[in-house]
Formats: C-alpha cells, sequence, structure tokens
C-alpha cells in the first residue's frame, strides 16, 4: 500500500518549470516508487540487462539513450553518470518543455564534484524515509506552515502515542518497506539493510574497497555521538579505546563515504546576529538521516531504550529533527541547530527561505519543558532583531499527548500532532 508523501508537491512543483528533477536520498527510502507516480517512462538501470544496454546508448546514440515517452524516469542514474550531461544538453535543447526527465539515485556519483551543476536545466531535491505524519503516526493538529502564516493562531491537539510506541518507531524508523512489517520481523529487515550498506555499499560508492568490520565501528562511534556535537577527534579516540584504531585521514574517508549514501547527515549550525557578545559555536550536530541507523550501529533494542530514558532523548531529538526536515523542505525551509560560548544551546532553528525563522527545544518529557522554553526565551532575547526578523514562535517538541500555549506564549507540541 503506497502511502503518500509530502515530497510529491514539490517534484509536481519543479517539474512544472524545469526541464528534469533529480531525486536523491538513501537507499530504501521510497525514491523510485514516489517518482514512478511523475513518470510515463521507467528505466531501471539496477536491472543488469538494462544497465548493459543503456551503458552502450550512452557511448553510441544519444537518441537511443533518451528514447521514450516523457517524462522518462532514469532509476539509479548515477550508474551510468554520463547520463547528466546528455539530459542537460537535451533539456537545453528543448526550451519551454519542462518536466522531460527525473533521475533518482541512493549515492553520489564518484566523479559529482567534477560534474557541470545542471543549475537551470536540472532542480535537486532530497528525500527521506517517512515522517510520523506521512505514516500515519501523527494526527496533523498543529501545522508549522499554518504557524508561519499565523503564529497566534488556537493551538490544539492530542497524540495517541506513548513513550513506548515512540521508542518503536525510533527502532523501526521510517522506512516504507516496514509500515506494515510485524514487529518480530522488523530488526531482521533493518539488519539485512545495515549488512549491505557496510559490506558492499560502503565500497560501490567510490570504488574504494573498506573493512565492514572497521565500517561497524565508525558507525558505531558516530551512533555514540548521536544528536551532539561531538567532534571527529572524540570520535577516533573512541575507536583507539575499544581497540579499533584508525588514523584521520581513513576515518574521514569512511564518513564521506557514508554521506554520499545519505546515511550521515548533519544538523548545520545558525549563525545569527546578536546583540550580545556571545560567540557562536560552528560545529555541525551529529545526525543520521534516520534514528533507526543509529539504533541497529549500537546493537540496541526497545526494551533497553525504554529503561533508559536519557538515552533515548537523543534517538527522539533524532526521530524530531528527521521530521522536521522533511517538513521544512515541504514549505521552502531548512533546519539548523545553535549553541553559543555560554552554552546556551537550542536544539533546533527552523528558518525559511524568506527570512522568517523559529527555534525549538526537543525533550521526552514534559518535566523538562520550563527548562526548554527558559533556553528559548533567552536566545529570542540575544537575537538583534534590529538587524533580523524576530522568531516567528518558539516552540517546545516533546513525546507527551496535549498540544498547547503556555502562558509565556511558548507552544508545546506532541511529535504525533505535527505536520508541516
Amino acid at each position: 500500500m503506497y502511502l503518500p508523501r509530502l515530497i510529491e508537491k514539490n517534484i509536481e512543483n519543479k517539474l512544472s518549470y524545469v526541464g528534469a528533477v533529480q531525486i536523491e536520498g538513501p537507499k530504501w527510502c521510497g525514491k523510485s516508487t514516489t517518482a514512478s507516480l511523475f513518470a510515463k517512462t521507467i528505466i531501471k538501470l539496477q536491472d543488469p540487462i538494462v544497465f548493459n544496454r543503456y551503458k552502450i546508448y550512452a557511448s553510441t546514440s544519444k537518441e537511443d539513450l533518451l528514447d521514450g515517452e516523457k517524462p522518462i524516469l532514469f532509476d539509479e542514474w548515477q550508474k551510468i553518470p554520463e547520463l547528466w550531461d546528455f539530459i542537460r544538453l537535451d533539456v537545453d535543447d528543448h526550451p519551454g518543455f519542462p518536466g522531460l526527465y527525473l533521475l533518482t539515485g541512493s549515492s553520489k556519483p564518484i566523479e559529482d564534484s567534477l560534474r557541470h551543476s545542471g543549475s537551470g536545466r536540472i532542480a535537486k531535491i532530497k528525500m527521506r524515509p517517512m515522517s510520523l505524519f506521512e505514516s500515519k503516526y501523527s494526527t496533523g493538529e498543529v501545522s508549522l506552515s499554518e504557524l508561519f502564516n499565523n503564529p497566534d493562531c488556537r493551538i490544539k491537539g492530542e497524540s495517541g502515542l506513548s513513550i513506548s510506541d515512540q521508542v518503536d518507531l525510533v527502532c523501526r524508523g521510517g522506512w516504507p518497506g516496514l509500515i506494515q512489517t510485524p514487529k518480530s520481523k522488523m530488526t531482521s529487515y533493518l539488519k539485512d539493510y545495515y549488512e549491505g550498506l557496510v559490506h558492499a555499499d560502503i565500497s560501490d560508492v567510490d570504488d574504494i574497497k573498506r573493512n565492514p568490520n572497521r565500517a561497524k565501528a565508525v558507525l558505531r562511534s558516530y551512533a555514540r555521538g548521536l544528536s551532539t556535537l561531538t567532534d571527529f577527534q572524540t570520535m577516533i579516540k573512541d575507536l583507539e579505546n575499544v581497540g579499533e584504531g584508525i588514523d584521520n585521514k581513513t576515518f574521514i574517508s569512511y564518513i564521506s563515504a557514508f554521506e554520499k549514501l545519505f546515511i550521515i547527515e548533519n544538523v548545520e549550525a545558525w549563525t545569527p546576529k546578536l546583540r550580545s557578545a556571545s560567540k557562536i559555536r560552528t560545529k555541525a550536530k551529529k545526525q543520521f538521516t534516520d534514528p533507526s541507523i543509529a539504533v541497529i550501529a549500537l546493537g540496541a533494542t526497545a526494551n533497553e531504550l525504554s529503561e533508559d530514558m536519557e538515552t533515548f532523548g537523543f534517538f527522539f531529538e533524532s526521530m524530531v529533527t528527521r521530521d522536521l526536515r522533511i517538513y521544512l523542505e515541504s514549505i521552502n525551509g531548512e533546519v539548523f541547530h545553535y549553541r553559543d560560548n555560554t552554552n546556551l544551546e537550542v536544539d533546533c532553528i527552523l528558518k525559511l527561505d524568506d527570512g522568517r525563522w523559529a527555534a525549538v527545544e526537543v525533550k521526552v518529557g514534559g518535566n523538562k519543558i520550563d527548562e526548554a522554553s527558559a533556553n528559548l526565551l533567552k536566545l529570542a532575547e540575544r537575537v538583534d532583531t534590529e538587524h533580523m526578523k524576530e522568531p516567528t514562535f518558539l516552540m517546545v517538541i516533546y513525546g507527551g499527548q496535549h498540544a498547547y500555549r503556555r502562558k509565556d506564549g511558548i507552544l508545546v507540541v506532541p511529535i504525533g500532532c505535527l505536520r508541516d
């Protein structure tokens, strides 16, 4: 059963004015299925027979390579990197004809940095695993879009998710293939995905042979730094302490490969103009594209996370970050984090393309809401509103049931009530 994705309206919009749309993201997140909704011809390059035929076309015949009723979908296009330039040139040859091609890929091509950007011809969209709203676990009663447009609107909502449910959702992740999978088989599917990642994908992505056990060790170390500003040197020392010594160059190579596979997706720092003399920390916060990857990397179980709420908090923030990224992309925005040299930290900054922004703190339990609200108010006081806009709203996202507005104006919203 196909569940609609928020990315669909973005794809439809871009196909209306640009010649080609590239959809990139991790394997198994649903790129091919969603892109197929918009295609009239589908070329699956992961099929060896199809791949061999089109590889020949790429060196012999542009007409055969790009033949078919438009829009044409090239699934896993990066297997034939030459496609990019052929499509870019064909779009140039057909000005005024948008929506000719769709490209999906679960890794970046080896020579990606050397390729023409395709600016003005090929629009890029990032796809992630499903948010709780897309997978029907969020009621969607609180809309970020509505809050940005009408921040004083009435806040009302009730989530049906218990903490135990949310632990299960972190462990399952947003993978569409697991929506109807029995809980008893869920871990097996994710372990198979993980084994394929460290045994094959990590080397195939750039044709550099890598050790699967070392790849697992790197991911474990990264998972231990989930939702923190842990630096690479600390991670390298962590690997040394567990008998997995690795030099800086090799470590960066593994991290780079996981980024090319869209497995690692850090949160960049937000750098607003401040009234105070505080200095902003610019380190990226460590995140995976989905929290389930960290769960598998650490060999954690739902029972273990349920019994350790402090640790679960980092995984919960990772799930919230995934969902916020999906929702913000849908309304033309991005997610950042904030931390300064006074150790004032705010988990997520939601920034729209038009300059409007909001600040979000993430807490599992309601007992931390006062502390989170104080952080949000401190940040709002430090921002220089003479040179940038005031925050449109301040919000605490938590694992509770009820959505409401505090007397100080701060919104308190369950992740199980949120949507774009």
